[in-house]
């Protein structure tokens, strides 16, 4: 397995685990802070504890699938995860929506879970089923892409590789700063990963259904471009729109 097989699921993997990462850090945060880290950390075990069975459950069901179905499902996964997020982010470039804010999400989860507070209980249903629900939806987002990137090209081990150093990373540093990732560059990062992610959707979809790219892996390149000035215009179409 050389570097031009693995280093882009390994970077696509990382980016697009990272944006989910983020996400859920600011929610467990948010809950650990105002509501006690006893429960918090009750709730995301559990949602982890979760998502081990379901990716348990679907190792055997991916080793028997045809691979021409797996590339059409999980390239129609993608393509629907990517575009989502590069609608978002062009959006948010043009001026139409606004910019996401890790501290103003932050800050609306702690004024939330505060007015919600239950004194008295051990064990703070609220918040464990907060992060409980958090933790499971972002992680099998997490798992999709994984999957998505990895599992049709035989490349699962090195996306999983890339999905686990970002969550230990964002973990990390959730930990040591305490506070909201807040300057990450969010929608930068939804653009980059929303080109890549769509990217793999187009060349695993076209494999599933009898494309045969120019170049093998290397048109991965030319999809990219494509989709980036697409975004682009897509970006001064919007704002030009808005402005009328």
């Amino acid at each position: 397995m050389n570097l031009l097989h693995f280093a882009p699921v390994v970077t696509t993997s990382f980016l697009a685990s990272s944006v989910e990462a983020v996400e859920a850090m600011t929610v467990v945060l948010a809950a650990g802070i105002t509501r006690g880290w006893k429960s918090t950390l009750a709730g995301a075990a559990c949602g982890l504890a979760t998502l081990a069975a379901i990716v348990a459950l679907l190792g055997p069901a991916l080793a028997a699938a045809p691979l021409e179905a797996l590339q059409v499902v999980t390239g129609t996964l993608l393509l629907l995860f990517g575009i989502r997020w590069m609608r978002k982010a062009i959006l948010r470039y043009a001026g139409v929506i606004a910019m996401r804010d890790e501290d103003a999400l932050y800050a609306r989860e702690r004024t939330a879970l505060q007015g919600d507070a239950a004194a008295g209980s051990r064990i703070d249903v609220v918040a464990a089923l907060g992060v409980f629900k958090v933790v499971l939806l972002e992680g099998l987002e997490v798992v999709v892409i994984v999957i998505g990137v990895g599992a049709a090209g035989g490349l699962l081990i090195p996306a999983s590789m890339g999905a686990i150093a970002a969550c230990a990373a964002v973990v990390a540093l959730g930990a040591i700063l305490h506070r909201p990732l807040s300057r990450v560059p969010e929608n930068a990062l939804k653009l980059a990963v929303g080109t890549l992610v769509s990217a793999f959707g187009m060349f695993w979809f076209g494999e599933g259904v009898g494309i045969r790219w120019p170049h093998g892996e290397a048109a991965l390149v030319m999809l990219v471009a494509v989709l980036l000035a697409t975004a682009f215009a897509g970006t001064r179409l919007a704002r030009w729109a808005a402005r009328r």
